[in-house]
């Protein structure tokens, strides 16, 4: 018989998975001293003058040594990727790697410009942005769940993130990480949802084919695109 973990592991949607075990082996070979944050961190110096090209994944799959900071960060992304994985994006695999790359490109695109314009932005990891873009666009997809933070008071799904921030602030945080992820993720939950509706249903974000061929299933076994579903307005999440 399977291990409750193990039992865990394998029912979790695929990039979501993925994305986790990127990130804990990550941390995990820094704690072992097998690689050192230096070496993982975003530097657009060193990609493009030195080649270290991987930089652009890794500075993706850091949070922070284990600890609590580590725990918080993988449990709000794991939960709420995992629900918009298997809702919104059940079946539609190539359609949730698309929003990753999109929230990752973004971020780049936004930290590099801030390098080069010399705004010390002080980002060497986008890990935490990156994971604040999924649960932005989980929140803004459900309105109606009610939720409870730390047992301290309860409040709709889209006021998810600004707890977050906020909660962050007066641990002494910068907003900085989780305020570029809510500004992408708003970027593309307005392009992928609210643009449509306006535009007699032009859609600016289209799935590459490519990552469609790769990742679904043949078009002729799939199922026609359904919205975006909201969870049940009387589900209570601790």
């Amino acid at each position: 018989m399977a291990a409750p973990f193990e039992d865990w592991y394998r029912q979790m949607p695929v990039v979501t998975r993925t994305f986790m075990t990127g990130a804990v082996l990550t941390t995990l070979a820094v704690y072992l001293d097998i690689v050192h944050p230096l070496e993982l961190y975003l530097n657009p110096n060193l990609i493009f003058h030195k080649g270290e090209v991987w930089r652009l994944v890794t500075n993706f799959l850091f949070f922070d040594y284990f600890g609590i900071n580590f725990l918080f960060h993988m449990y709000f992304l794991v939960r709420h990727s995992r629900m918009l994985e298997e809702s919104s994006y059940r079946g539609r695999t190539a359609d949730y790697v698309f929003l990753w790359l999109f929230g990752a490109i973004f971020l780049l695109a936004l930290n590099i410009g801030m390098f080069y314009i010399n705004l010390d932005s002080r980002i060497l990891f986008l890990a935490p942005s990156l994971a604040f873009v999924v649960v932005y666009v989980w929140a803004r997809r459900n309105p109606n769940v009610r939720m409870s933070f730390l047992g301290l008071f309860t409040f709709n799904a889209p006021y998810l993130p600004w707890v977050i921030l906020g909660f962050g602030m007066l641990l002494g945080q910068s907003p900085l990480l989780d305020g570029l992820g809510i500004v992408v993720g708003h970027v593309y939950y307005y392009l992928e949802d609210i643009y449509p509706t306006i535009s007699n249903g032009r859609r600016i974000l289209r799935t590459p084919q490519f990552l469609k061929t790769i990742l679904d299933a043949p078009v002729a076994q799939q199922a026609p695109r359904p919205p975006a579903p909201a969870f049940d307005e009387h589900q209570h999440e601790q």
